[in-house]
């Protein structure tokens, strides 16, 4: 699994625990910023890692920002993703079998790295469980295409 990794200047020292992790674990990304210092617009760097993301270039992506809110709802304007902003481990672990997630969005204000991580392992590890939620994926995908098609 190749990962985009993606955060705003609020996200940028609890990317920094997760990149941590990340390269511990022996996991493949790539990330494309913000660096240490800078003031940024988290949409400028969500739309950077999730573009590669629908390019097929990446699997998935995680992005950080201060509430994992405002990357999650930038990640969403782009077709073919599911993002979802976790907190805990039972929505990391729904955001996976229910959802399909395939853009993870968490805050470095409301997220301690210890959290983030467990989030993290959870969201890699766990499979869709197809089923039911394949036919409501489904469903979701139909809507997105109608509604870009009538534009």
């Amino acid at each position: 699994m190749k990962l985009a990794i993606a955060s705003d200047h609020a996200g940028y020292e609890l990317k920094k625990e997760v990149v941590a992790y990340l390269q511990s674990a022996g996991i493949a990304f790539t990330d494309f910023g913000c660096g240490p210092g800078e003031s940024v617009d988290y949409v400028d760097y969500g739309a950077e890692a999730v573009s590669r993301v629908v390019s097929g270039e990446f699997d998935r992506a995680i992005l950080f920002c201060g509430t994992g809110l405002g990357m999650a709802v930038v990640a969403n304007k782009f077709p073919g993703i599911i993002a979802t902003p976790c907190w805990d481990e039972f929505t990391a672990t729904v955001s996976r079998t229910h959802n399909n997630s395939n853009c993870l969005a968490l805050g470095g204000r409301v997220l301690s790295s210890e959290q983030a991580i467990k989030i993290v392992k959870i969201w890699l590890e766990k499979d869709f469980e197809g089923g039911r939620h394949e036919r409501r994926i489904k469903k979701i995908f139909a809507l997105e295409e109608e509604l870009h098609k009538s534009k």
